[in-house]
């Protein structure tokens, strides 16, 4: 796939962007190795869920129309939490490396910040996901230490978690 970063629009979601998210999602639901949930969305519950969110955007590839990733914003905690936000991030397969997630990661916090959060947090970043965890590093987050064994792997075994944080 011969995809220029320059050609990658973040935009908010449509309503005709939901088969495109779910597929994506999917993706890394069922690698197994990024993200806690198990089930995997359908057009009925995807569209439920990322209508439940706070925001949500899509990175559009401008030449080909094609949805190559997204993110979810929403309240990491109510009440007194509030002003923190947690965010989830999806790349399709067979876009990934060519820096889609650091476009959506800086949209998101933007939006975080627009949206009125004060912090963006990430409860569960599996360890061995070195790719997100360098690109979080490098736009500012701190982590905040390690829960070892937090997340179970698709392989059965059991890996530690890293949470982070970023003021916006």
């Amino acid at each position: 796939m011969n995809i220029q970063i320059s050609n990658i629009q973040i935009r908010a979601y449509a309503e005709q962007d939901v088969a495109a998210m779910n597929k994506i999602w999917n993706e890394v639901v069922e690698d197994g190795i990024a993200f806690p949930q198990t089930e995997l969305l359908d057009e009925q519950s995807g569209a439920a869920f990322f209508s439940e969110q706070t925001y949500c955007a899509v990175a559009e590839n401008t030449e080909s129309g094609r949805i190559l990733g997204l993110y979810i914003l929403h309240p990491n905690n109510v009440g007194r939490c509030g002003h923190i936000c947690n965010a989830s991030y999806a790349v399709s397969r067979d876009a990934r490396g060519l820096h889609i997630g650091e476009k959506l990661v800086l949209d998101c916090l933007a939006q975080g910040k627009a949206h009125g959060f004060r912090i963006l947090q990430f409860n569960a970043v599996v360890r061995t996901n070195t790719h997100a965890r360098h690109l979080y590093e490098r736009l500012g987050f701190t982590q905040l230490g390690v829960i070892p064994r937090g997340f179970l792997m698709k392989d059965g075994h059991y890996e530690d978690i890293c949470p982070y944080y970023r003021e916006l």
